[in-house]
């Protein structure tokens, strides 16, 4: 018979278990979306409930003690169990809403407007959007699925490409009027250059791909959000580089316009990313078929361009 010892603290294992497959406690930290220091106090923690120690710590980085090695797949087979497990009681309740995670702009500019086309089609699905800066973990939360930014490359989990960022000059249609009217990108050099500080990036790379020159980018204001910037576009106050997808409603409405059309694809873009169970779930099924209708994805549209194939990483756990 097996003696009965205490069990250690779920946070600990889970910072153990990332550290360890990670190497690294930056590393975790970025993909439990908590600080450096809280992974840390809760492996010090764990290695005190265990008196055991898991991990050599050297100025060369963390190196798995041969104690570590022999408990990491033990606690990955533990947690493991345990998602499945919560899996399955999410798997017994079909009406239960269909949480998704996404960025705030992307949940405002380009989700919240699709709602009720998504609720027309398919009324037996109740969508919650959990709008957060933050990577949603799939393990200990209600997250059923998550819109990403980056690379596509979150180990463990069901990656699948949704729409390339592409970047555009907008502005207010005045400002193809008047004395400095803007006809061609030469024309920038007369104008106020709207800049986003959460993309300093943004006019460099168009600017480049438009092989233009001689445009000073230390003048004209600063802010520190889309919703700002792209207010003060249509507001005339300049022009503003913009993410194409997120000013779809603008652009047709005509607030804002396009004085060019150059576009330059960043190598980011957002993606569809969820458990690999999760594909198993019939709301999750008929939720991704619409999404990626809606990105342009299923009729071979321009969500997304050409488009790498669905990537599935083998580690055990996000």
């Amino acid at each position: 018979m097996v003696a009965h010892v205490p069990i250690p603290s779920l946070a600990g294992l889970r910072a153990f278990e990332a550290v360890a497959r990670l190497r690294s406690f930056r590393r975790a930290a970025e993909e439990l979306s908590v600080t450096t220091s809280a992974v840390s106090h809760q492996v010090r923690g764990l290695e005190e409930a265990l008196s055991t120690q898991l991990f050599e710590r050297g100025s060369h980085g963390v190196t798995v003690t041969s104690a570590g090695q022999r408990f990491l797949p033990e606690v990955q087979a533990v947690m493991d169990r345990l998602s499945l497990a919560i899996a399955d009681l999410h798997e017994r309740k079909p009406n239960a809403p269909l949480t998704i995670s996404m960025l705030p702009t992307f949940a405002v500019r380009w989700m919240i407007p699709r709602v009720a086309d998504l609720k027309r089609k398919h009324p037996e699905i109740e969508v919650r959007l959990d709008a957060s800066m933050e990577a949603a973990s799939f393990t200990g939360s209600d997250v059923d699925l998550a819109i990403r930014y980056g690379q596509g490359n979150w180990p463990g989990l069901h990656c699948e490409p949704l729409i390339a960022e592409r970047l555009i000059p907008v502005c207010s249609p005045a400002l193809l009027e008047g004395p400095r009217p803007l006809k061609e990108p030469a024309d920038l050099a007369h104008h106020v250059l709207l800049r986003n500080d959460a993309h300093p990036e943004d006019w460099p790379l168009w600017l480049k791909a438009a092989r233009l020159k001689g445009i000073d980018l230390a003048r004209g204001p600063r802010f520190g959000y889309s919703e700002l910037l792209l207010r003060a576009a249509s507001e005339g106050l300049g022009v503003a580089v913009a993410r194409q997808h997120l000013v779809e409603a603008e652009l047709e409405a005509g607030s804002l316009v396009a004085p060019f059309d150059i576009t330059h694809e960043v190598g980011i873009r957002y993606w569809l990313v969820c458990p690999p169970r999760a594909l198993d779930d019939p709301r999750v099924a008929t939720f991704r078929k619409w999404l990626l209708a809606e990105a342009g994805l299923n009729q071979g549209g321009g969500g997304g361009g050409d488009v790498p194939r669905v990537l599935v990483f083998a580690e055990a756990f996000f």
